[in-house]
């Protein structure tokens, strides 16, 4: 079951501490179109999705799009690490150990919940459940094109 809304609000300020231990900010976002997707390593759906959202990530990454994959605050840290490592997934991955982000980003307990975010730092679309990746695809052609 999938839910969308469109009304465009402010991404929330935010700081992302990524699996590396560096961290980057909302603010760090603007510029790009950005997907954020909160997931979790014991969710069936985020892990049949990810292949997608890798291929997404990889087909417009390029031309100014960013995929960061926010893992849920009741996710272990190693499994996360492990997952990112074995899938060797190709965009940063952040770890919301207190579920700050999750609440912030409108109180996110669903996963998967995307959210693409335009240069602006608006958030566009929000999807519940895995997108319609061909409809996001049409998406984020549409939000690169923009100045």
């Amino acid at each position: 079951m999938m839910f969308q809304s469109t009304s465009i609000s402010t991404a929330p300020d935010s700081t992302f501490v990524l699996l590396d231990g560096s961290k980057k900010s909302t603010a760090d976002l603007k510029g790009r179109v950005t997907l954020v997707n909160f997931w979790a390593t014991s969710c069936t759906t985020c892990v049949a999705e990810m292949p997608k959202i890798i291929a997404t990530h990889d087909k417009y990454h390029a031309r100014g799009f960013d995929t960061l994959a926010v893992a849920m605050s009741y996710d272990p840290p190693s499994y996360v690490v492990n997952f990112a490592e074995t899938r060797k997934l190709p965009f940063q991955v952040a770890i919301d150990n207190t579920g700050t982000v999750a609440k912030a980003w409108g109180d996110v307990r669903l996963t998967p919940t995307t959210y693409i975010v335009n240069k602006r730092g608006e958030i566009v679309k929000r999807y519940i459940g895995e997108p319609d990746f061909a409809e996001l695809h049409r998406l984020i052609e549409e939000l690169l094109a923009q100045a």
